[in-house]
């Protein structure tokens, strides 16, 4: 009688260096010592009632079936409204906007249909953790240009001389997380000046586009024509509306390449969830809550500020996103990785490396903090901190 040996194949892993992110570490030690979690980002406060009411009546009505693969209509339009409103370009919702699984997908999507093995790919560190895994998965070659430590502005001397005939794409990220930067009108300026006579394509990362804070109007790609030609524009109903685990975000680009970035969304998602959509759809009509949002954060913004005045923490600035960067250096001699342990561990609040988001971990003194979050929530935060 024959018995079978159960044996699991040898495989080799197309992402070697991936391990699990620092955000679930530090969000799992944060459970465990009962820590404040400031580290990930995402609000610990509810959406508008208003939003979720949509969202129900859609799926009382009896829309939950499959949608359309590029997106409800009414959701693809309410996105071209906004964008021509706030940004001046008018895109064509049924072929150049597209509704997908989130911002995380949207990246990845894009750089599938677009990145050949062998593809040169600029990413601007410090940098969002998906961005180099998905060129690996496409074969394509990551290109590391630092952002200029402590300013983190972008360097375009060192943009010019990564930029070659093998440059497929760049991607850029503003308002940055994690360093709370926003791109100028003049940056964007020269990068549109800058990519005018190559064919690399843009990937211009705006999940936080309505966080932009004292007085100062997100620099969207789709304001600059030349930028926009080229750009797959990314951005998220989930960090807008509060509802990051809804998961749903779109992708604005010219028809060219919307066509080949839906070549590639149909097969990997096909589509997003029905009555989410349908809900978005509604809620968008009255524009009052994405144009409220800076005002929101911003309070939040100084609020938490103002507190880590008690700390010895060097405090960065904060011109957009939900985050807040501190110096360390006056605290502590431990690493960045070492300190967000020791942090959530002996003081009981949780933070983010800055060197988690670089390839080749570059510690220069600075920690994350997120403050989309109640303000009783911040306030015990703050109270801890004050302890250091």
């Amino acid at each position: 009688m024959s018995t079978t040996i159960e044996r699991t194949p040898r495989i080799e892993t197309k992402l070697p260096a991936v391990g699990t992110t620092i955000f679930t570490v530090m969000s799992q030690l944060a459970v465990e010592k009962s820590a404040v979690n400031l580290g990930q980002g995402f609000p610990d406060f509810n959406c508008d009632p208003a939003l979720v009411n949509a969202v129900t009546e859609a799926m009382a009505s009896g829309l939950n079936q499959y949608p359309p693969m590029t997106g409800v209509p009414a959701l693809r339009e309410a996105v071209a409204a906004k964008v021509q409103a706030m940004y001046g370009r008018a895109y064509d919702p049924n072929s150049e906007i597209t509704i997908t699984a989130g911002a995380t997908q949207a990246i990845i999507t894009a750089i599938l249909a677009v990145v050949h093995p062998g593809d040169e790919v600029i990413v601007l560190e410090p940098c969002y953790d998906s961005y180099v895994p998905n060129i690996e998965l496409a074969g394509g070659k990551v290109v590391r240009v630092p952002l200029t430590p402590g300013t983190f502005r972008p360097d375009f001397g060192k943009i010019a001389g990564a930029l070659s005939s093998r440059t497929r794409a760049i991607i850029i990220n503003s308002p940055h997380n994690p360093s709370a930067t926003v791109w100028s009108r003049d940056e964007m300026l020269t990068l549109q000046e800058l990519l005018a006579p190559t064919d690399t394509l843009l990937i211009s990362d705006e999940v936080y586009e309505h966080m932009v804070f004292d007085g100062q109007e997100h620099q969207s790609a789709a304001r600059f024509p030349g930028l926009a030609a080229r750009a797959f524009i990314v951005s998220s109903f989930g960090k807008t509306y509060h509802v990051t685990g809804w998961k749903v975000g779109y992708v604005a680009a010219p028809p060219a390449l919307t066509a080949e970035f839906r070549k590639v969304h149909q097969f990997n998602v096909f589509t997003v969830n029905t009555p989410v959509q349908w809900g978005l759809a509604k809620y968008m009509a009255d524009p009052t809550p994405h144009l409220q949002l800076p005002a929101f954060y911003q309070r939040k913004r100084d609020l938490f500020r103002e507190g880590l005045k008690r700390t010895k923490f060097r405090v960065l600035g904060t011109q957009g996103s939900y985050f807040q960067c501190v110096d360390i250096s006056d605290v502590s001699s431990l690493s960045e990785a070492d300190f967000c342990k020791w942090l959530t561990t002996e003081i009981g609040v949780a933070a983010i490396p800055l060197s988690a988001f670089y390839g080749d971990g570059f510690d220069q003194r600075v920690v994350r903090f997120c403050f989309a979050k109640k303000d009783e929530t911040l306030n015990l935060a703050l109270d801890r901190l004050a302890k250091l």
